[in-house]
C-alpha cells in the first residue's frame, strides 16, 4: 500500500491549484491539432475573455506552465515559440474533468 507524502501532489491536487488563467491556457492548447504559437494562444484567450490579454501576463504564465512540466516549449523560428501539452498536463486535465463530472452528475441542463 502506497502512502502519499505531503510533497507528492496528485494530478487533481495540481489541477485545483492552477489559476483559472493557467487552466484556460491548457484548454486552449489542448484544442489545437498542431502545437500553437504564443500569439495564437493569445488570440484564443482574447476571444474567451472579450478583452486584450497582455504579453506581460501571457508569457510569464506560459513559462510557469513549462517550468511546472505541463507544457513543452519549442522554437518555430528565432522569434516564435510553440507550446504543447505534456502527458502530465493531460493527466491533470483528465483528473479535473473526472472530479468535476462526479460533482456535477445531478446537474440538469435546461
Amino acid at each position: 500500500m502506497s502512502v502519499e507524502t505531503p510533497d507528492e501532489q496528485t494530478p487533481l491536487d495540481i489541477a485545483v491549484a492552477l489559476t483559472q488563467f493557467r487552466e484556460h491556457i491548457l484548454y486552449v492548447v489542448a484544442d489545437y491539432d498542431e502545437p500553437p504559437h504564443g500569439l495564437a494562444i493569445k488570440a484564443d484567450l482574447e476571444a474567451i475573455y472579450h478583452a486584450e490579454v497582455n504579453h506581460g501576463r501571457l508569457y510569464p504564465n506560459l513559462d510557469q506552465l513549462v517550468d511546472n512540466g505541463l507544457l513543452e516549449k519549442g522554437a518555430l523560428d528565432r522569434r516564435t515559440n510553440y507550446y504543447e501539452l505534456t502527458g502530465h498536463a493531460r493527466r491533470v486535465l483528465a483528473a479535473k474533468h473526472d472530479w468535476e463530472a462526479t460533482k456535477l452528475h445531478g446537474v440538469q441542463v435546461p
